[in-house]
């Protein structure tokens, strides 16, 4: 892990950032120039201005993606500051082009109040086809991104919804490798952050649009003080909302109290929450998907002491890693050729699905519910069930 941190110091010193701007058109003459800028570029603008719509096809607009965040969550460092979380945005952005041939920027901006952010994705949304809001704290992410949706073009917050998705695909794989249904299933989430809580709506068929995929039995949400229960008196609003669909039974107790019986825990909180013991107090093949980074909540080996059948981590050094480059890159891809202006809950299923079936059936193990995040072919197939689910809104 350490020299992981050193070669990507080195690393990014060498480079001075991911990524740059490379120029489609070489500029060799006069004609060259008077083509790309003055006085040519003067009929493209003018047709923008009496069609907005054909910026579509005039401009970078329409294949275009701003990551957006204020470095109050950045996984695993916390709240760090925008300057600071550049190097994470320069990533992301570096996965859009790779995997979704999508060309993204970074935008780090210098305030954590919701209504500033707001304001500057709207001042802003004329320049871009879709906005990728980024390690942004809960709960303000999501009335930023519930504010944003009449914007016209996709307002996604990955780190709920690019989590939730990659989440529900794994689940969807891991009861076809434990032959156990999802409607039988109970869950514990622990982390009622940002992707906690969409994990929960997702996997609990909260809003869906489709019928396709089976909600779970049930879901409880724990956070640092134990179940999310109506016994409770320090629940703020979203994890008020949540008992609307969550804990059918009022379970109260630590996380370690209630995951007794359950068929499936999932960890987007912090490392070594749970241990061998715990997972043997699950219901028979339990599956474990523990994805705090670098620290899990269960280390692998420590699930599988415990009976764990199916284990699934953050980390790209064990296997079934859970990861949202396996999401993001193909839902904008379909959504921006849909030109689709929101990602709607049956896009999210959609992708879900679609990420699930890029595993075939004849190749599903314990040790893969899903594709290598590596995996070329998965960004396309995603985009495709995306922008089909998009059209037929």
């Amino acid at each position: 892990m350490s020299d992981y941190y050193e070669r990507s110091k080195i690393l990014h010193e060498q480079l001075r950032g991911k990524i740059s701007v490379h120029n489609k058109l070489p500029i060799g003459s006069r004609d060259d120039l008077s083509l790309a800028y003055t006085p040519g570029v003067a009929k493209p603008c003018e047709l923008i201005s009496e069609d907005p719509d054909s910026a579509y096809k005039l401009t970078v607009k329409g294949n275009s993606v701003a990551v957006i965040t204020d470095g109050s969550a950045v996984l695993g460092l916390g709240d760090i500051g925008p300057l600071a979380a550049l190097p994470v945005m320069e990533g992301k952005a570096l996965l859009f082009r790779e995997f979704g041939k999508i060309d993204a920027w970074p935008i780090c901006v210098d305030t954590n109040d919701p209504k500033k952010i707001i304001e500057t994705c709207r001042l802003i949304a004329p320049s871009f086809g879709g906005i990728n809001l980024e390690d942004i704290s809960a709960p303000r992410c999501f009335e930023i991104e519930e504010k944003l949706q009449d914007l016209g073009i996709p307002v996604f917050h990955d780190d709920q919804h690019g989590t939730a998705i990659v989440l529900l695909a794994a689940l969807i794989n891991s009861s076809k490798v434990t032959s156990q249904s999802l409607d039988t299933m109970s869950v514990i989430i622990n982390g009622s952050g940002a992707a906690g809580i969409a994990i929960a709506k997702l996997i609990s068929g909260v809003s869906s649009e489709s019928q396709e995929l089976q909600a779970v039995a049930d879901v409880i949400v724990c956070d640092s003080k134990g179940a999310i229960s109506s016994d409770r008196t320090d629940l703020n609003t979203e994890k008020q909302k949540l008992l609307e669909f969550t804990n059918k039974n009022n379970i109260s107790g630590s996380v370690k109290e209630v995951i007794n019986g359950a068929n499936v825990f999932i960890g987007v909180s912090k490392g070594n929450v749970i241990s061998a013991e715990d997972v043997k107090t699950m219901a028979q093949d339990p599956i474990i998907l523990a994805m705090a980074n670098p620290t899990p909540e269960i280390m692998p080996d420590e699930a599988k002491k415990g009976g764990a059948l199916v284990i699934g981590t953050g980390r790209s050094d064990f296997p079934n890693q859970v990861n949202n480059v396996l999401v993001f890159p193909g839902i904008f891809r379909g959504a921006l050729d849909a030109r689709s202006p929101v990602i709607n809950n049956a896009m999210k299923l959609a992708a879900a699905k679609a990420l699930a079936e890029s595993v075939p059936n004849n190749e599903l193990s314990t040790d893969k519910i899903l594709p290598h995040p590596l995996d070329r072919t998965v960004a396309p197939m995603i985009a495709k069930a995306v922008r089909v689910a998009a059209r037929v809104r």
